[in-house]
């Protein structure tokens, strides 16, 4: 419920303070005096999309606050939570500021937002309904929604049916153009395989391959040299210290171990001579090789080399390449089987929908005779007790709602032709059509304020009474706030608001003042009789308050 609305500096308003209360408020004033300030003000605040020039001449910035009790059930609590905004005691405070230059600032309990949020927020908290809203019951795209509220029918089986149908059949189409990709490419998939199953290179050989190809061509030159060197160690050095050794151990006995030292350095000399020697032969026994052996290195390494280029690849992502090729290849000869496994799983994806939506179209065409019969009811104590309601569910294109279009329509008079809510009604009877609508979708919106913008225009005398009682009925389930020109309707009020247009200091402003129970019967008598408000106009006010 909005407890109070709070504006400052908005167009002809300097400060107004609103504070609303439960059932049907009403809202009443000469044309001009500023009725449709106070709506674009609350809209303003909600975030919806409106006049840009709202701050009042000579202020520095406009300021809207609307203050909302909500109840633990309220749904504006997930877009509170969603936002991560926290409500203290059913408290929400909305409140917002518009700068002479154009920029706009919003806050929800403190907390500042997005005219997203607020847009989000309004969503749950304001009906706004007049003659021509295409915001509510007159827009045609929103009449399936609509139904399905009078219903109170929960949409999730059948979105969720939807939502497999749609990924069974991408999951169809991608493996059916992976498919035809893969088939385009398979006789170079086959020859590819085929070569790097012969060659069956390895990670890291082609390296290995590279420094033996280059260690052989280098073998004959380093070859030669190590030869020498082996020659010089293992016939003259070797054979040169050993003579050495046998001397000095003859002559050691009468040295009187002068030779010992010499004679132990030799000896490890000898068995480090000997390890050199080991070391060369064994270099020499490494770098004979069979020149054949050479070109088939060679011709290995070089095939590696050239199917590495080929496919744009290392040399040693080779196997990799051809692990994917072979996938490859095992898709395009699997294919067939895959395909028929999705195209099954379409089909009962299909028929899942297909059910949901049959059991979904049942629904709604069994409700559709209940809004109209509940219509007929409603529309007779408006004086429409001839005019048709007729709720047309016929075949629309699938979708996550089912496969159904939904479209109100209407005959205002016996023979006449049926046509849509928004073409056939005239102004008065589209508000009463519009009235009675909403008190049948009552249900579709808990804790809301409704706000009605003279839906009484082009209405008078008895029917203006029974559209006035209507809006009293509805303000028992939920609070209503009324724009109205009509006495009647305003005689209907649980509060009462005279909204006037003054000038003062030069200025003109709109004021807004609670009437009391004497001044309500003067502000109706105005309503009836015009400028002069004779005693006949205040019986009539007293005997319309009764």
């Amino acid at each position: 419920m909005l407890r109070t609305l709070e504006i400052r500096d908005v167009l002809i308003i300097d400060r107004l303070a609103l504070a609303l209360g439960p059932g049907l408020n009403v809202l009443t004033g000469e044309t001009g005096a500023g009725k449709s300030i106070l709506l674009d003000a609350l809209g303003f605040v909600l975030g919806w999309r409106g006049r840009a020039d709202l701050v009042r001449v000579g202020a520095a910035q406009g300021e809207v606050v609307a203050v909302f009790d909500l109840d633990a059930a309220h749904p504006a609590h997930a877009v509170l939570a969603e936002a991560g905004i926290e409500v203290e005691e059913g408290e929400l405070i909305l409140r917002r500021i518009n700068t002479a230059d154009g920029r706009k600032t919003a806050w929800v309990n403190d907390r500042r937002v997005t005219g997203e949020v607020l847009r989000d927020l309004s969503e749950t908290l304001v009906e706004l309904h007049g003659q021509h809203d295409d915001r509510g019951l007159l827009n045609p795209r929103g009449h399936r929604q609509l139904l399905d509220a009078f219903a109170g029918r929960d949409l999730t089986g059948v979105r969720a049916a939807w939502r497999a149908r749609a990924e069974a059949r991408g999951a169809l189409e991608a493996a059916r153009l992976a498919l035809e990709r893969a088939q385009g490419e398979e006789d170079f998939l086959r020859h590819a395989v085929a070569e790097l199953d012969k060659l069956n290179p390895l990670p890291g050989e082609e390296a290995t391959l590279d420094a033996r190809r280059r260690l052989m061509q280098g073998a004959e030159r380093i070859r030669a040299d190590v030869m020498r060197a082996h020659g010089a160690l293992a016939e003259g050095a070797e054979g040169a210290m050993r003579d050495a050794m046998r001397w000095l151990e003859g002559a050691s006995d009468r040295a009187e171990g002068r030779l010992d030292a010499a004679i132990g350095a030799l000896n490890r000399a000898l068995i480090e001579l000997g390890e050199a020697v080991g070391g060369v032969e064994e270099a020499l026994s490494g770098l004979d090789f069979n020149p054949a052996e050479l070109e088939a290195l060679e011709e290995r390494l070089f095939a590696i080399r050239a199917l590495a280029r080929k496919h744009n690849v290392l040399p040693d992502d080779l196997g990799f390449f051809a692990d994917a090729a072979r996938a490859r290849l095992a898709a395009i000869d699997g294919g067939a089987a895959g395909l028929a496994k999705l195209e099954k799983a379409v089909a009962e994806a299909d028929a899942a929908f297909g059910q949901k939506a049959e059991a979904l179209t049942t629904a709604r065409k069994a409700a559709a005779g209940r809004l109209d019969a509940a219509m007929a009811a409603e529309l007779a104590p408006l004086k429409m007790e001839r005019a048709v309601f007729v709720t047309e569910v016929s075949a629309g294109e699938p979708g996550p709602e089912g496969v159904d279009a939904v479209t109100f329509t209407v005959a205002t008079n016996p023979g006449a032709p049926a046509g849509p809510l928004n073409k056939i009604a005239s102004g008065g009877e589209l508000s009463r059509f519009l009235l009675a609508l909403k008190v049948c979708l009552m249900g579709d919106s808990p804790g809301m304020t409704m706000i009605f913008d003279e839906i009484d225009r082009g209405v008078g005398g008895a029917t203006a009474d029974a559209v006035g009682r209507r809006l009293k009925a509805l303000s028992d389930r939920a609070q209503v706030l009324v724009v109205t020109h009509s006495p009647q309707v305003a005689a209907k009020g649980a509060s009462h608001w005279q909204v006037s247009k003054q000038v003062e200091n030069g200025a003109t402003l709109s004021r807004v003042a609670a009437l009391s129970a004497g001044e309500r019967i003067e502000e109706i008598a105005r309503m009836l009789a015009g400028d002069t408000v004779t005693d006949a106009a205040r019986e009539a006010a007293r005997a319309l308050l009764v």
